[in-house]
């Protein structure tokens, strides 16, 4: 193994361009390979930063096949950067399995710090955060059900992600599982110009999504069992 391999986990901007560290603008410019979630929405970033590099698509679709030519480069004595489209690469996004594969064949692994869309929701969000599960996604249809039900009981903070198409049936969710005094915050277009964070009880938040465009990636934060 060359001394010069490095795996650079590069955290991206979740809205506002200027939320990017320097040293992360530095390496993108100096690495050999920057893998990207999406090209095309990467490129943008670059472009704004005037940086010229080769890319490479990496995700959830294509990760088991790029992750060997990668590891292969990085034998080589490569330095490569991953990147998503917002935020930091493995949380919710693509970044696990080829950060396993680095350690398991002792390829240095650095991970910068930055930008994580649940952080600013769940500490505007007024919910405590002392202690908190950080759940995702939840599944579409299989485990669905199940997985809420293991939740029922949480006596921790709560943080979710939703898309905008299923935001109302999650939070309707909830509140058949939660009930509807139990509070929560929704976030959403966090760090852009129409950033809106909704604070209340369940069935106050469904309201006002049910009479108001449902629009932007989604952050919800859930108050635990009291």
């Amino acid at each position: 193994m060359k001394e010069s391999a490095r795996f650079f986990i590069v955290p991206t901007p979740i809205g506002n361009l200027e939320d990017i560290t320097l040293r992360a603008l530095r390496l993108l410019k100096e690495v050999d390979l920057i893998l990207a979630e999406d090209t095309r929405t990467s490129s943008k970033l670059l472009k704004h930063y005037k940086i010229e590099n080769n890319l490479k698509s990496y995700h959830s679709f294509n990760e088991h096949k790029v992750q060997h030519q990668v590891i292969s480069l990085l034998k080589e004595g490569a330095r490569i950067a991953l990147i998503t489209d917002a935020g930091t690469p493995g949380i919710s996004d693509p970044g696990y399995l080829i950060i396993k594969a680095c350690l398991s064949n002792n390829i240095e692994v650095e991970c910068l710090p930055g930008p994580t869309a649940f952080v600013p929701a769940l500490i505007k969000s007024g919910i405590p955060t002392d202690r908190f599960t950080f759940e995702g996604f939840l599944p579409l249809k299989k485990g669905r059900k199940k997985k809420l039900e293991t939740l029922a009981h949480e006596t921790r903070t709560m943080i979710f992600y939703e898309s905008p198409h299923r935001l109302l049936k999650t939070l309707n969710d909830f509140m058949t599982i939660f009930g509807n005094n139990r509070q929560a915050s929704v976030s959403r277009e966090l760090t852009k110009k129409y950033e809106e964070t909704m604070n209340g009880d369940l069935e106050s938040i469904i309201d006002y999504y049910e009479n108001n465009k449902v629009k932007g990636e989604f952050v919800i934060i859930i108050q635990g069992e009291n």
